[in-house]
């Protein structure tokens, strides 16, 4: 099995009885080390509930899910120690940078490693070399209120990349940038998953972006359906 995301079967139930809801519904999904794939539909239609399940936020009532080649769930948990889960295989990137104020942009990136126990000198060596690969390296001591939008959000690319984690979840990470920086981001996002072989799932509601998409999964009423894209050049 390769090191990508697998879903197979994975169902939500909130509640009991006749109140219960079914946020999800035997979803299944593939997304290949290296491929990033977009994941749309409309509020309310259990987008939010899959990307929480995915990124082991919440429990699933039943199915399973591998990321990066390790079984995390087959009705129940398979893993331990869910905030190690979280903080050394899975990126996330979301709407906001969430960036930490008081620290420089550099150990904003290093944060991840320095936590996961890799020494400081190492974890600072790793900030540096994404934010160059991110084209951010010139403001790798500036504060994050000195960032510009589009800057912010390359440093939380950097910042999810940090551990190299084989899985990356982005959550509406273009919706506060215009046409030209979001598509920027997605350049970003398909350069880092074919560089690192990351699997990289990216919900959005952004019209400007799904073009980009080779492959896309429509969620509705909790159940999937895939459907190639458009894959225009970036």
């Amino acid at each position: 099995m390769d090191k990508g995301i697998h879903i197979e079967g994975l169902s939500k139930r909130y509640g009991e009885g006749d109140t219960a809801v079914d946020a999800l519904k035997e979803v299944n999904m593939n997304v290949a080390p290296g491929e990033v794939v977009g994941l749309i539909g409309p509020s309310g239609s259990g987008k939010t509930t899959l990307l929480k399940c995915l990124g082991a936020v919440i429990e699933p009532t039943r199915g399973r899910m591998t990321l990066g080649g390790e079984v995390i769930y087959d009705n129940g948990w398979k893993i331990s120690d869910l905030r190690v889960l979280r903080r050394d295989r899975i990126g996330f990137v979301f709407q906001a940078p969430y960036l930490i104020p008081f620290l420089d942009v550099t150990d904003n990136v290093a944060l991840l490693p320095m936590l996961a126990g890799r020494p400081n000198g190492e974890s600072r060596t790793r900030a540096l070399e994404l934010l160059q690969a991110l084209d951010v390296s010139h403001r790798a001591k500036a504060e994050t209120s000195e960032l510009s939008g589009g800057e912010q959000q390359r440093v939380s690319i950097a910042r999810a990349l940090a551990n190299r984690p084989p899985v990356i979840l982005a959550d509406e990470p273009t919706a506060p940038l215009d046409s030209e920086r979001a598509l920027a981001v997605m350049r970003i996002l398909n350069q880092m998953a074919s560089q690192y072989q990351t699997a990289i799932i990216v919900v959005t509601h952004d019209e400007k972006i799904i073009p980009t998409f080779k492959r896309i999964y429509h969620i509705r009423d909790g159940r999937t359906f895939e459907e190639a894209g458009e894959g225009r050049s970036l």
